[in-house]
């Protein structure tokens, strides 16, 4: 735009100069003057749409005066600038940065995945994405120190450098199962002290594989395994621990009941009992006999025998 107004400029001076050396052609005068005017009306619509920067959703906008950066910045829509500011746009959403084995899945194309050591010497391979965003307050002191391109120079280095820092300090088999939060949580850290002081915010840390050699890997597989079947064998047990003592407990109260029973069963009980299905035999319309000898059960004698 001021490249523009520069030009209008120029051609309204080579008009003018134009103009008095035709003073007495009256009609190459009106047109020298009708173009002077129409550069003078395009200087002016030019200097208003300079005045004016659209940011866009998600940006700030970094002005730049002669190659001087300026402290304040301009957030997104419409924003009244100085005509002779160029207004450079950063990012300020979340952003993924993403190191992966996986062909064209990460920002670099083909095997990006970290190697590293583990404490035990393994070599791993990890894929990794950072969430990360660019804090705004900062994004004049970031583009002056560092650039547009701070992801390349700040945040893939500091990433790398951290995963290897801390894998040091874990074995494999850590890493790969039951340690693996603390792991990810240590290297958070670690990315939170590289990105202080340097405009950029830590979202989240995601270990996304590990990859290890594939007889570790096996053995590994293995011991999980095994653990996974003592459990199962644990819940089996007890579960038939359980199952004696239901049964115990029946037996007991079988035991408990042909007690109760043997004990309220008397003589005088039985010779009740013996007048009273007497006392029925009598109502019935069949032939029958009863023996009866006074001590033991009646013997009942009828059609069908004994």
């Amino acid at each position: 735009m001021i490249g523009l107004i520069i030009f209008l400029v120029i051609v309204i001076a080579i008009v003018t100069a134009l103009r008095k050396g035709a003073a007495g052609n009256q009609s190459m005068t009106k047109i020298l003057g009708l173009v002077r005017n129409a550069s003078a009306i395009g200087i002016i619509i030019a200097l208003i749409f300079s005045c004016v920067a659209q940011v866009g959703a998600g940006e700030v906008g970094v002005q730049v005066l002669f190659g001087s950066v300026q402290d304040g910045i301009l957030r997104s829509g419409l924003n009244m600038v100085n005509p002779l500011v160029s207004v450079e746009s950063m990012d300020i959403r979340t952003q993924a940065y993403t190191m992966s084995s996986v062909q064209d899945e990460g920002q670099h194309t083909g095997d990006d995945a970290i190697s590293t050591l583990s404490s035990d010497g393994l070599t791993l391979k990890l894929d990794l994405t950072v969430w990360y965003r660019l804090n705004e307050g900062d994004a004049p002191q970031v583009y002056r120190t560092i650039g547009t391109d701070y992801v390349e120079k700040i945040v893939r280095p500091a990433v790398r450098t951290a995963i290897r820092d801390v894998s040091v300090g874990y074995s494999a088999t850590d890493i790969y199962s039951i340690k693996r939060e603390d792991f990810v949580r240590e290297v958070t850290k670690n990315l939170e002290a590289a990105f202080n002081g340097r405009g950029v915010i830590l979202e989240r840390v995601l270990l996304r594989n590990v990859e290890l050699p594939e007889k570790v890997r096996a053995a590994i597989d293995e011991k999980i395994a095994s653990e996974q079947r003592a459990q199962q064998m644990v819940y089996v047990l007890q579960k038939e621990k359980q199952e004696a003592e239901r049964k115990r407990v029946e037996a007991q109260g079988i035991s408990d009941y042909n007690r109760i029973v043997s004990q309220s069963i008397t003589d005088q009980v039985l010779q009740l009992k013996g007048i009273e299905a007497t006392l029925e035999l009598a109502k019935s319309n069949n032939s029958k006999m009863v023996i009866m000898n006074g001590k033991n059960m009646p013997l009942i004698f009828g059609p069908s025998g004994f």
